[in-house]
């Protein structure tokens, strides 16, 4: 049994994502796949999130305004070990 997964994506990131995959032998729902089965595997983000240089991602501003949305919006907890109760419960 398979779900479907909608993101929205830069469309320049899409087209450059899809010709590199595409030289790998792949498209962008598999690239997608295995991103996602390594989060799952590694339960992080298998990547470091800067450039080789160390600058900040381009779309640094956009992350900012949602990473702000969610703390105004989203769940928070006072400490580690609520978050880890709430994660766990599930």
């Amino acid at each position: 049994m398979s779900s479907t997964l909608s993101i929205r994506i830069n469309p320049k990131t899409k087209k450059a994502a899809q010709k590199t995959l595409r030289s790998l032998g792949l498209d962008l729902s598999a690239g997608v796949k295995m991103f996602l089965e390594q989060v799952v595997t590694t339960d992080s983000i298998p990547f470091y999130t800067a450039t080789e240089t160390g600058h900040k991602l381009r779309y640094w501003e956009l992350y900012k305004k949602e990473i702000a949305w969610e703390k105004k919006h989203g769940k928070s907890y006072g400490t580690a070990e609520e978050a880890f109760a709430d994660i766990l419960e599930k």
